[in-house]
């Protein structure tokens, strides 16, 4: 019995060992080791198995991310039930509990395609579900003002964003390196120095497009005229739920004027929205973020949740105007999205590219402020993006700003690609611009976050863009931990001799990094 006793002992010791030690080599990938190490062992073996392999370390840390996010989810919940008649309070509180809601579909979603090697599905899952965290944490920041929400703020600061950036960063090492876990190390951007692998190609060397001929499902007629439905929106909602196994809902739009909000929510998936042109089919809204209780998120005219969507030949505008500051025309957060021959115009924050992967080809994008932002992976192909006035009056100085990415860890896999796109101004901004350039100056970008990543390869830029070419957000902030890249670009504004010094020239071998192919994975979804 003594040595049986003993037997057990040993091995228990042993295998605590070689979990302890695993563990420690895994957590050398994450930005807080010591804290993953901390999480990681007091999960227990119930989420990580005795002697463990460097993946399922990485799977127990995404179960862990789960785990604190329901806990997550419970907390905020309280704060909904005790808001009372605190009306800020409560909005926030239920936006704060739709954006944890996503995040633990996309969470689970990754949970489940890791052990089948779906490693870059996985890692853009879990980059959008640290996305919608940090919304719901921001949010939160703007009413702190109990005990409750103040106490939920540290939890899902310190607790829960920890977790997820740290599988995130194990995940990113595991797709580096595999499971040889001596060579994964904390995760590193470009500014570093480290380039990610690609596939070795730029593409399969189709050119990706929204299938033609395509078959309506449903049409959508302005006063409803001979058709089923008289506005988009009970299109949608006609469309069934979670339409998979490659078949789509398409809902063909004749021209008219739609004065509606639209709103294509996550069990809509592959739904398509094909027009009668741009100009001629437009669908137009103006909500913005100078009405009561409304968030720049909400503002959007139409707004995608449902993955798969596709969008051709048609107009989405927000007419609230420049002065009425935050008022999205689209915003999208559906992953392997696609975007073709649309015109998308609005003022500030035309293009809330939220998060996940997404592609725009042959758009017109027209704005002012920061006009294409959020912290998605876009591809931008073949687009005209044009700045609009700011001002009515052209004596009055103005500055006007074509992207700002949000990216706030090192680990996700978003960015924003501008390929062969024009950057050039309307015809009213270029009035107003040629009277007084030095008024009137456009910068390419600025980061919103601290890791943005903004990249323009083979574009032309126009005389409108100001010679540093990038505009800094406040100060110091993210001007070291920022990419902001350059290749190949012509035009007088493509002048890089007068650039700010944070920002960089992309060298020829890592060009292949921002193709279709390898940014957002195109070859494996898009359709010719």
């Amino acid at each position: 019995m003594a040595s049986s006793f003993l037997f057990l002992f040993c091995f228990f010791i042993g295998t605590t060992a070689n979990h302890q030690t695993a563990i420690q080599e895994a957590c050398k990938a994450t930005r807080w080791p010591e804290s993953c190490q901390i999480s990681l062992t007091k999960s227990g073996l119930d989420l990580i198995p005795a002697d463990p392999t460097p993946f399922q370390i990485l799977h127990s840390a995404l179960s862990l991310s789960s785990k604190n996010l329901g806990r997550a989810k419970f907390m905020v919940r309280a704060i909904l039930h005790y808001s009372g008649s605190n009306l800020n309070l409560t909005t926030t509180a239920k936006l704060c509990l739709q954006s944890l809601d996503n995040s633990a579909y996309r969470l689970h979603s990754a949970e489940e395609v890791l052990p089948r090697n779906r490693i870059k599905d996985a890692r853009a899952w879990t980059s959008a579900a640290l996305s919608y965290q940090f919304d719901c944490l921001s949010g939160l920041k703007k009413v702190n003002d109990t005990p409750m929400v103040d106490k939920t703020l540290l939890f899902m600061n310190n607790t829960l964003m920890m977790s997820t950036s740290n599988a995130l960063s194990m995940m990113m090492s595991y797709e580096e390196f595999g499971n040889y876990s001596g060579w994964w190390r904390s995760p590193r951007t470009e500014r570093d120095g480290f380039w990610e692998s690609v596939g070795g190609r730029s593409g399969s060397g189709q050119k990706p497009g929204i299938p033609t001929g395509l078959n309506a499902n449903v049409t959508v007629c302005k006063d409803g005229g001979r058709c089923r439905f008289g506005s988009v929106q009970m299109a949608v909602n006609a469309a069934p739920d979670n339409l998979g196994g490659g078949r789509r809902f398409v809902i063909l739009i004749k021209e008219g004027v739609y004065e509606e909000t639209v709103r294509v929510p996550l069990a809509k998936r592959n739904v398509v929205f094909i027009g009668e042109g741009m100009g001629k089919t437009v669908i137009t809204g103006s909500l913005n973020v100078g009405q009561l209780g409304m968030t720049t998120y909400e503002t959007a005219t139409v707004g995608v949740v449902g993955d798969g969507f596709m969008a051709r030949d048609l107009t989405i505008q927000n007419t609230a105007g420049p002065d009425a500051h935050q008022a999205v025309a689209y915003r999208s957060d559906s992953d392997l999205s696609f975007v073709e021959n649309c015109e998308l115009i609005g003022n500030q924050d035309t293009v809330y590219a939220h998060s996940l992967r997404q592609f725009y080809k042959h758009c017109i994008i027209k704005g002012n402020v920061d006009f294409i932002f959020g912290n998605s992976a876009s591809v931008f192909h073949k687009c005209t993006i044009l700045v609009r006035p700011r001002q009515l009056d052209p004596a009055k100085g103005e500055n006007s700003v074509v992207a700002a990415h949000s990216r706030t860890d090192p680990a996700q896999a978003t960015g924003f690609v501008f390929h062969e796109c024009v950057i050039n101004g309307t015809e009213d901004y270029m009035k107003q611009y040629h009277k007084n350039p030095n008024m009137h100056q456009t910068f390419l970008g600025r980061p919103w976050k601290e890791f943005s990543r903004i990249v323009f390869v083979r574009c032309k830029l126009e005389a409108l863009i100001s010679p540093p070419g990038w505009m800094p957000w406040d100060g110091e902030f993210a001007l070291k931990t920022l990419y902001f890249g350059e290749y190949g670009n012509s035009g007088l504004g493509s002048n890089l001799s007068g650039r700010v010094i944070w920002s960089s020239q992309i060298p020829l071998d890592h060009v292949i990094l921002y193709s279709v192919h390898n940014f957002i994975q195109g070859d494996d979804w898009m359709l010719t």
